[in-house]
Formats: structure tokens, C-alpha cells, sequence
């Protein structure tokens, strides 16, 4: 799960679990500390919509995620190095350039699509 991702319930009006269970049923998640540590400095640096869209990120991710170390201490960085160790299925983001780096890795991405729904773009 990407920092973004995360914020979808707020930003986008996504039901990002429901979302997850619809697509792939019961799985479990995980998100490196580098994203929670992101969701943590957005949460205290911004104001408005995008703080709090980082404090239920964090939030949720505390609660449906385990939380795995990487090298890496980019949120970005850290996902691609998970899918590069195969730790993970698949990557949640919107984020394009993660995205592209991923699909190029062979890493299946979940993103947005239409108005509030997810799905799996395969490399």
C-alpha cells in the first residue's frame, strides 16, 4: 500500500479495503515504514484536506496492514524494493511514476479507475 493509497478514502472517495476484498478477497496487506513515516510528516505538516486524508491513512494502515522494513527510507523506493524481493503480489498506488516502475519490474499494479473503483493493471 502507497502513501496515496492510503489517502484514497479521503482524497477520493474510494473504499480502498472494500475495494482490495471485491478484487482479491481476504489477503493481507502490507505497507513499509517508509509510508507510514510519510502519512506522519504530511499528517503534521499540512493543513486542510490533505492532513487529514494522512491521519486516517495512517490510521488505516495501522490497522489493516502489517508494517515490513526495507533498505529503503523513500516510500517509493521501498515498495519497488518489496516487489523486487517478490514479498508482495501486487502494489496499491496512483502514483504514474511508481506505477510505470513497477509494471516494468513485472510487478501488477492497483489503481483507480473511473470514478471510485479499482483494478489491476498487469505488466
Amino acid at each position: 500500500m502507497d502513501t496515496n493509497a492510503l489517502m484514497m478514502p479521503v482524497e477520493l472517495d474510494v473504499r480502498v479495503f472494500d475495494e482490495l476484498d471485491r478484487l482479491f478477497g481476504t489477503s493481507d496487506l502490507v505497507t513499509p515504514q517508509a509510508v507510514l513515516d510519510e502519512l506522519e510528516k504530511l499528517a503534521a505538516d499540512s493543513n486542510g484536506e490533505e492532513g487529514v486524508a494522512a491521519s486516517v491513512g495512517s490510521d488505516l494502515a495501522t490497522r489493516h496492514c502489517s508494517v515490513v522494513e526495507t533498505d529503503a527510507s523513500y516510500a517509493d523506493d521501498a515498495l519497488v524494493e518489496l516487489a523486487d524481493r517478490g514479498e508482495v503480489d501486487y502494489v496499491v498506488t496512483n502514483d504514474r511514476p511508481l506505477r510505470t516502475r513497477l509494471l516494468d519490474g513485472g510487478c501488477p499494479v492497483v489503481g483507480v479507475r473511473g470514478r471510485n473503483t479499482l483494478a489491476v493493471t498487469a505488466p
